[in-house]
């Protein structure tokens, strides 16, 4: 799921949009000051009628926005993408209108945005021009470099379907996707595509690496699905003609196919965006807020240990696998550091005392590894401030699933699953016992976080996480 299908291409009609509407207003206060051979009576000052417009630009993009002009299914049709955006250019200026008129208590006639009822009928008239245009000019640049296959979805088609030969008849690169393998029986491939033909779906994702699946057989959906979550590749499905119905609105055409994209998290795209935005937004806040602590442990830390490294760097897995160096005050002695407690036992030459440790319940009194220090920035949560600077580089988030090592991750069932977001500084299984409760039911957690995750859910954790810190609770 490393590509978004469309993400970029509405990334850039956002940015075209706000160009068009900036553009229409400033060139319809031109053309009835400069072009209009009517005589005007107000003041003619373009440079303050377009920063005056400029600080409502977000009422236009939240209009068109709310209009569902950024939805494929919608940019798929013209006519009724054409209805939309002329609605968007209309309820833009009427927005002003009404703005200016409550908070300045002016009419149109001695308005400082539209100084005359022509401006803004001109506005309308050019937004809704200039939006066609500049969308048109965006979609003929995404074509010329999807023909030259740039920013096409790399796709594997399996199941044993007359969808499997129409798709693979019909898929061009103006569709954003390009077919590189295909296992489904003989007689649903045609010839040209033998070569690219395979027995068996594992053997294709070792082979090509796809970015998504289409799966157009009925039959082995949760299998396929699984697959396609464990290489972070999109799924789609073809649903069975009674399914289309049920799934109204969901479904999008390939070649005329109807066919469901399945995610196994709802923190995709726009989501996800705005998810990133937050983390940076409140990990500069929080940094700001905790650099007199961070400078005291630090000052301390090598007040008690001149010679050793205040920060410490564990290797831990985010997003789609990907291994980073996590920053952590320390909190072990040096030479335990990267290791558990049962090797720290052997280290010391005691491996007598391993059965001893597990059954006593305060895990950082009877732990080997931790300094005195240490065990206090552990139960107070400030060995992991430092985190907030992999925030800020996009490492974690601020919350999500725990950031775990690669070996306490290595043989778990649903680990594709959870690494199908970012890892997170804090998360529903800390503020649910941290070490109180089992690895397993730490896990099932973070499995419930990623395919329940919205902005509410983070909102709670977040004031849970304060709590739980507060009253060290699953820190001992």
């Amino acid at each position: 799921m490393k590509k978004e299908p469309g993400f970029i291409y509405r990334i850039f009609l956002v940015f075209g949009d706000a160009l068009a509407i900036i553009f229409s207003f400033s060139f319809a206060y031109y053309f009835r000051t400069h072009i209009d051979s009517r005589p005007y009576f107000f003041d003619s000052e373009l440079v303050d009628f377009i920063l005056s417009n400029l600080v409502l630009l977000p009422v236009w993009l939240i209009i068109l926005l709310c209009l569902g002009v950024y939805k494929n299914r919608i940019i798929a049709r013209p006519f009724a993408l054409a209805g939309r955006l002329m609605l968007a250019s209309i309820l833009g200026v009427m927005s002003i209108i009404t703005y200016d008129f409550f908070v300045n208590n002016t009419t149109i006639a001695t308005s400082s945005l539209f100084p005359v009822r022509g401006i803004a009928a001109l506005t309308a008239l050019f937004c809704f021009v200039t939006l066609i245009v500049e969308r048109a000019i965006i979609s003929l640049i995404r074509r010329f470099f999807l023909r030259r296959s740039v920013g096409l979805i790399r796709a594997v088609i399996v199941g044993d379907s007359q969808n499997t030969t129409q798709l693979l008849m019909g898929i061009w690169p103006e569709t954003g996707y390009k077919v590189v393998g295909v296992v489904a029986k003989d007689k649903y491939v045609p010839n040209e595509w033998k070569k690219r033909q395979y027995d068996s779906l594992e053997k294709a994702l070792k082979n090509l690496r796809p970015d998504a699946i289409i799966h157009t057989g009925g039959k082995n959906i949760e299998e396929v699905n699984r697959m396609a979550i464990n290489h972070h590749a999109l799924y789609y499905y073809s649903p069975e003609p009674d399914s289309i119905i049920t799934l109204s609105g969901k479904v999008e055409f390939i070649a005329a196919v109807p066919i469901v994209l399945i995610r196994p998290t709802p923190l995709h795209g726009a989501a996800a965006t705005y998810k990133r935005l937050i983390d940076i937004i409140t990990s500069l806040i929080l940094t700001v807020i905790a650099s007199p602590f961070m400078l005291a442990v630090f000052i301390i830390q090598k007040i008690v240990e001149p010679k050793a490294p205040a920060i410490y760097k564990d290797i831990r897995l985010t997003r789609f696998d990907r291994e980073f160096g996590l920053y952590k005050f320390r909190s072990m002695k040096q030479e335990f550091c990267g290791l558990t407690p049962e090797q720290a036992f052997e280290k010391m030459g005691k491996p007598e005392l391993i059965e001893k440790y597990r059954k006593q319940g305060d895990y950082l009194k009877n732990d080997p590894r931790y300094t005195k220090l240490g065990s206090f920035l552990r139960k107070t949560s400030l060995d992991e401030l430092p985190q907030f600077i992999n925030i800020l580089r996009g490492d974690i988030s601020l919350i999500g699933p725990r950031a775990l090592q690669p070996i306490e991750l290595k043989t778990y069932g649903d680990r594709s699953l959870i690494l199908s977001v970012k890892s997170g500084l804090t998360g529903l299984a800390q503020v649910s016992g941290r070490r109180d409760i089992s690895f397993d039911e730490r896990r099932a957690l973070d499995v419930y976080y990623v395919q329940n995750w919205s902005p509410a859910l983070d909102v709670s954790i977040f004031l849970r996480t304060i709590a739980t810190v507060l009253k060290h609770v699953g820190a001992k």
